[in-house]
């Protein structure tokens, strides 16, 4: 992607036409310019190469995914996808100047001035191909993964928390990506291997020691994180969400289980996790029994978790307990609300101690942590009734949030929910009905319709209807969220699930600017200046 990758300007400028008149001098600047730069073959093994046809030895610019993006000089890698096939734009790319091709079906009359390499897998020698390029910047830094299907965001978060405290902690999540010396906007939860290779070799020359990444599911099918090696994996959890992609439950723990096993081209070093999680503790024992070179660290409220809390007191404003781990034990008070955040916490802890740090150092830092953006996030504007946003997008998410802010609400609790489009549509009735027994009042809405109908998201949503007076249909997310501001009463408290922290919403194949946080404000601004 433009402005996340850097480029080698003055390589790219030789690879341009040229016209034929050249000064002796810029001749010689050419051909310095040609012996430094990197040949194709300096990055394949002779075992990933199917087919070849041109040479080998071809000097090349970069490397680039999007024929749009390709530049004088670029190996293009023509990546299968589900919609459309990158083999369709090979022209475009040659025309646009790259040089080489790396493809899974070889053209029966490739061009001659371009070199075609066909491999059997081209988004895993993708991978491989980019760390290699960028030097192996995983090998330079300790980098953890965490994977789960809730809770991956205010973990990277809050190790990045935990681990900067002498030492600069790059961040690749679904916020924003932190490179080290600068911060840019997340455009995927876990980019292409590419992008995530040409990243962390930014964070790297910017001084990190430590990336802390979320890992999907769908990076980890998609071979985005082929052969990274992880210091740390942690597993949070694993809840109904993504079916549309993986049909079923335990095809989504398959996949997730690659990232601890080794399948993906090496096993972490440490393992963390969460034994309070059904799936968690099957992939515990898996783990101990099948990859002994991985030292496994659980967490949890479990008794047989060696990171656990206990003595858990959920409050207003805050939450404590009391941590014990093998070394000792200590108090905590954290700003993070609920049960799920207690997990959270111990997910972090307990990686940061797994990687060797002492909690009674890098615990001190915790009082400092000020949350995540769209995680529970609250609205200070409106002092007579608690206002939180938040991304819970699957029941489970939703029953963690609502029965936390249930335990801790005097009043009625009040929630704007809906249901993204073109995903899992099978979790559509039952986020209705969790938020149904959870909630006092519902706002069914729109999340990100993308390019399915409204109404075919509410018929969905509406089979887990159980209390029909108690939800309303309201296609406007603005004007649903102005209706539920307009209800609440002092004492009363109201959610508005789904988008935490993003800052649009998508119809059709068009993005509008909407973020639920700025319009709270601005929706409680307008209802101050009527009643003033």
């Amino acid at each position: 992607m433009i402005g996340y990758l850097p480029q080698n300007f003055s390589l790219i400028h030789a690879f341009q036409p040229r016209p034929a008149r050249r000064t002796r001098r810029e001749s010689l600047a050419l051909n310095r310019i040609f012996k430094m730069a990197p040949k194709l073959s300096d990055y394949f093994h002779e075992d990933e190469i199917l087919a070849l046809k041109g040479a080998p030895d071809q000097p090349i610019s970069g490397l680039a995914i999007d024929s749009r993006r390709v530049v004088p000089g670029a190996l293009f890698f023509a990546l299968p996808g589900r919609r459309v096939d990158g083999a369709a734009f090979i022209d475009e790319a040659m025309s646009r100047g790259a040089v080489a091709v790396v493809t899974e079906k070889m053209p029966a009359h490739p061009p001659g001035k371009v070199t075609f390499v066909q491999v059997a897998d081209a988004r895993a020698t993708l991978a491989l191909v980019a760390q290699r390029y960028y030097k192996f910047p995983d090998r330079d830094m300790t980098v953890v993964g965490v994977t789960g299907t809730n809770g991956k965001t205010t973990v990277t978060h809050l190790l990045k928390h935990l681990l900067n405290g002498d030492q600069r902690v790059g961040l690749l999540g679904t916020i924003n990506y932190d490179l080290g010396a600068r911060i840019v906007p997340s455009f995927r939860t876990t980019p292409e291997s590419l992008d995530i290779y040409g990243m962390m070799a930014q964070m790297r020359d910017a001084g990190c020691r430590h990336a802390v990444m979320e890992v999907s599911s769908h990076g980890i099918d998609q071979e985005r994180i082929r052969g990274l090696q992880f210091g740390a994996a942690v597993f949070t959890n694993l809840t109904r969400d993504h079916l549309d992609y993986h049909k079923t439950l335990e095809a989504y723990f398959e996949v997730k289980t690659r990232l601890f096993t080794g399948a993906t081209g090496a096993a972490p070093k440490v393992a963390v996790v969460n034994l309070d999680d059904g799936y968690g503790a099957k992939l515990a024992a898996r783990i101990a029994a099948e990859v002994p070179a991985s030292r496994l660290v659980t967490f949890g409220e479990s008794a047989r978790a060696e990171v656990r809390a206990e003595n858990v007191a959920l409050h207003f404003s805050h939450t404590t307990f009391r941590l014990v781990w093998p070394g000792g034990t200590m108090e905590i008070e954290s700003p993070l609300l609920g049960r799920y955040n207690v997990s959270n916490l111990l997910a972090a802890i307990a990686t940061a101690w797994g990687l060797g740090r002492d909690p009674l150092v890098f615990l001190a830092r915790l009082r400092a942590f000020k949350g995540v953006p769209g995680r529970m996030e609250r609205i200070e504007e409106s002092p007579e009734v608690n206002v939180l946003v938040d991304y819970a997008h699957t029941d489970d998410a939703l029953r963690n949030a609502l029965g936390m802010l249930r335990a801790i609400t005097p009043g009625r609790l009040l929630v704007v929910f809906g249901c993204g489009g073109n995903r899992d549509r099978t979790k559509r009735p039952l986020m209705t009905r969790a938020v149904q027994e959870l909630a006092d009042f519902a706002f069914a809405t729109s999340d990100n319709p993308r390019t399915e109908a409204v109404a075919q998201i509410f018929a969905d949503m509406r089979a887990g209807v159980i209390a029909p007076e108690k939800i309303a249909w309201i296609e406007d997310r603005r004007r649903a969220i102005g209706l539920a501001l307009d209800m609440a009463k002092p004492g009363d408290c109201l959610l508005v699930a789904g988008k935490g922290h993003e800052s649009y919403q998508e119809f059709a194949d068009t993005v509008f600017p909407f973020d639920d946080r700025h319009v709270v404000r601005e929706l409680i601004g307008s209802k101050v200046l009527k009643t003033g």
